[in-house]
């Protein structure tokens, strides 16, 4: 007996070190409210709407201390949707994100189902990006993207199979890169994607720059949902918006990305810049893929200027404005998205908020399929003329 009661001790204390070396966190964030749809296909729309200012979600987020500064690390987070209870990203069980790597006192090593450098050191100043909430820029909703988030600002479009490396901070420097190996038997190349960036955070004033391509877009971005058609497949159009559908048929996707913003007392000023190019059109074949037999690149130059302000520390307002210029490519002369998002946010405490949100876009020009342009505000049925507004009043609550 009275060696049985040190030996219990002993496993007792050794129990209480392993534990205090590895932690598992359960979170989750719960977002709905009424949508009003101004024209949804010539309709005025009323809906009970989810993940209007960030996507419903649930997680698992790990570390496991392994001694030296390395750590084993993970993250599982599943979307859905709090009005149906049905599963996001396609039914994906951990479709936001699913990785596994290594923390060093040098950067972490990833992977999995990932979001692309774009999200990572670009998206957050613009102000729909709806995923960490790291700049006071973010408060325009899913609905404030850029039109269809060609550029992928918002983080709609995950990526499967991917490596990722991101930095420490170097005096407020932070790089990194990522590698998607596309996973097609005989082509090492096929559907592959790879991008690098680099932030700057230093005081008031945050910088992001990053350069992305990818192989087979339609495919290797748009259409890495399980429910988004294969390159075998007969029906293989993932880019639904009319915005850059008609250019599905690209053998690559090339994005080059600029974002800032600078505080001022309770005000933050943010701007980002992109260039998205659909390149080698007519290399994917496929049903419905390049109806208009296009060739060469198709270019998009998109803007944004966006201000928030901190009435009170309760609440904050938000006013953006968005351009989006496509090129003219073969006979279609392109197509012009001018969009302009206003929020209002009010905290009844850290984690629950109210918000109110309206956007507007016109459109005008020729788009991707050659058609006279149409409103599409990105996440909700696309009006039936050239103009297009919506309002969500809601609440979002965090645990």
């Amino acid at each position: 007996m009275k060696k049985t009661i040190p030996m219990l001790a002993a496993l007792a204390a050794f129990s209480s070190v392993a534990h205090a070396q590895s932690s598992v966190t359960l979170y989750g964030l719960l977002d709905t409210g009424i949508a009003f749809n101004s024209n949804a296909k010539g309709s005025q729309q009323y809906s009970l709407a989810s993940g209007n200012l960030q996507g419903d979600r649930w997680g698992l987020r790990g570390t496991e201390d392994l001694g030296g500064g390395l750590a084993a690390i993970f993250r599982l987070e599943g979307g859905f949707a709090i009005n149906n209870g049905t599963l996001g990203q396609g039914g994906d069980l951990f479709g936001r994100k699913a990785y596994v790597g290594l923390s060093s006192p040098y950067g972490t090593v990833t992977l999995g189902r990932q979001y692309d450098p774009l999200g990572d050191y670009v998206g957050s100043f613009e102000s729909g990006n709806a995923e960490e909430l790291v700049t006071a820029t973010e408060w325009g909703s899913i609905y404030g993207a850029h039109p269809g988030d060609m550029d992928n600002f918002d983080n709609s479009y995950r990526i499967n199979n991917s490596i990722k490396f991101a930095s420490q901070s170097y005096g407020g420097i932070t790089f990194g890169g990522m590698y998607s190996l596309g996973g097609k038997a005989g082509d090492f190349t096929e559907d592959q994607l790879f991008g690098v960036g680099a932030g700057y955070h230093n005081g008031s004033l945050s910088l992001g720059l990053v350069y992305e391509k990818a192989k087979d877009p339609n495919y290797s971005v748009f259409g890495t949902n399980p429910n988004a058609n294969s390159s075998t497949s007969t029906s293989a159009l993932n880019m639904s918006s009319p915005v850059y559908s008609g250019f599905a048929s690209a053998g690559a996707w090339q994005v080059i990305a600029a974002g800032a913003a600078y505080r001022i007392g309770n005000a933050t000023i943010g701007g980002t810049y992109s260039n998205v190019a659909f390149q080698n059109l007519g290399s994917e074949a496929g049903s419905g893929l390049n109806p208009n037999h296009l060739t060469g690149t198709a270019s998009f130059n998109i803007g944004e200027l966006n201000f928030a302000y901190l009435v009170t520390p309760a609440l904050q307002l938000g006013v953006a404005y968005t351009y989006t210029r496509g090129d003219s490519v073969g006979s279609i002369s392109g197509a012009t998205y001018n969009q302009v998002n206003l929020a209002a946010n009010y905290f009844l405490s850290k984690r629950t908020d109210l918000y109110v949100v309206g956007i507007y876009e016109h459109a005008s020009g020729e788009d991707s399929t050659g058609k006279q342009a149409v409103a599409a505000i990105t996440n909700l049925s696309n009006s039936s003329t050239d103009k297009q507004a919506a309002v969500i009043v809601g609440i979002r609550h965090r645990f």
